[in-house]
């Protein structure tokens, strides 16, 4: 069977483990590359071993052998591509945020709709084989009824005022920074476990350094060249480094998240626990082979991902013996192959149900974020609006 081509448009971190995880599937190539500038494009396009090299992703669009194209740009350019992906006729997997607002991601939506392309958002942390497992396991009520979900996603890589980032921009990567960057990955991946939606929130936002210093030096971005001073200009920050967000779920299940990107010690730390009506259970992206299980009445228990001990429905999701641990790489090739299979048996994502985060779930994702803004800007329960223009 001849593979299925696709083109990647941006090569910064995201872009080349897209490319790396097509790559592991064995029935896609990727064929091209768009960068900024036909210079860029093929040093980098020659850098990564991919043959065809576009300094403008237009020229990728009008190619007509590249069947899929990933966007893997900074957050203001998504919509504008996304869309222009859509008119070209060609499925799209976007990085999120889908848009800069949820009426542009309701536009992206509504588009491919009518289009019937098949539409992905890499929201790559529902694809972990443990939350698989634990999804399957609250479906089928092993936990009982969910009573309440809580937990947090920490970094520490804004913990300097010196430290600085095209993501710190409202013009670049949007009103909302922590929230829209790591807070959408939290709420994706608990609406994905529970099966429920978050209907509505209470949000307390902070900008814990109001100013930080860009570095004006030409050096390199890890460090001063030898005997040169390091020179700065101070830019006021208008995005949040931190949030505690309420949240209601459809069903009246509580919840509370916590998202920081100044928390000194912590990488990439996604955790939650859901409290049911006879199990508890915790999961922490930075230990993903293991699933904490609570009980009141006997010893407490951890699940390692083993394909042996899951159940049916979650045995896809993982690929080698207990022991042989996955993380992160292999939880977005899993999403690469869900979304990928999916094209490849010709399913229709308005008729068939996708196994990956679509643009239903991006606009989700934006209608959220901006009831947690206009939460925050009013300091008030905020229901979220699908549907229709939410403003903060």
């Amino acid at each position: 069977m001849e593979k299925i081509k696709a083109g990647i448009i941006g090569t910064g971190f995201i872009g080349p483990t897209h490319i790396e995880a097509i790559r592991r599937l064995g029935f896609v190539k990727v064929v091209g590359l768009a960068e900024h500038g036909q210079e860029a494009a093929e040093k980098k396009a020659a850098l990564l071993g991919i043959p065809k090299a576009y300094g403008d992703y237009r020229e990728m669009l009008r190619d007509s052998e590249i069947q899929v194209v990933h966007n893997c740009t900074p957050n203001h350019l998504h919509f504008s591509i996304n869309k222009e992906i859509i008119l070209a006729g060609k499925h799209v997997l976007s990085e999120k945020p889908l848009a800069m607002s949820s009426q542009e991601s309701e536009e992206l939506l509504d588009l491919a709709k009518k289009h019937r392309i098949v539409h992905g958002v890499n929201f790559n942390y529902r694809q972990f084989p443990i939350v698989q497992q634990l999804a399957s396991m609250i479906k089928n009520e092993e936990l009982g009824n969910v009573n309440l979900v809580h937990g947090s996603y920490l970094q520490d890589w804004l913990l300097y005022e010196t430290d600085f980032n095209w993501r710190l921009a409202p013009e670049v990567g949007g009103k909302s920074r922590a929230v829209a960057d790591i807070g959408s990955h939290w709420c994706d991946t608990v609406q994905y476990v529970t099966g429920k939606r978050i209907t509505e929130v209470f949000a307390d936002l902070a900008t814990v350094i109001p100013v930080r210093k860009k570095s004006t030096s030409n050096v390199s971005t890890f460090g001063t060249q030898k005997g040169q001073e390091e020179k700065y200009e101070d830019v006021p920050i208008n995005t949040e480094d931190y949030a505690s967000v309420l949240v209601r779920f459809e069903d009246g299940t509580k919840g509370v998240f916590t998202v920081s990107q100044v928390s000194a010690g912590r990488k990439n730390r996604l955790c939650f626990e859901i409290n049911s009506s006879q199990k508890s259970a915790y999961w922490n992206q930075e230990e993903p082979e293991k699933l904490w299980i609570g009980h009141r009445e006997k010893p407490n228990e951890v699940l390692q991902a083993d394909p042996s001990l899951f159940s049916a429905e979650a045995r896809s999701s993982i690929h080698h013996p207990g022991g042989h641990n996955e993380g992160w790489p292999d939880a977005l090739k899993n999403g690469m192959l869900n979304f990928y299979t999916f094209i490849r048996e010709g399913k229709d994502p308005f008729c068939d149900q996708p196994n990956f985060a679509t643009f239903e779930d991006g606009h989700l994702s934006m209608c959220i974020t901006d009831a947690v803004l206009e939460s925050h800007h009013n300091q008030k329960w905020v229901k979220v609006r699908v549907g229709q223009a939410v403003h903060s």
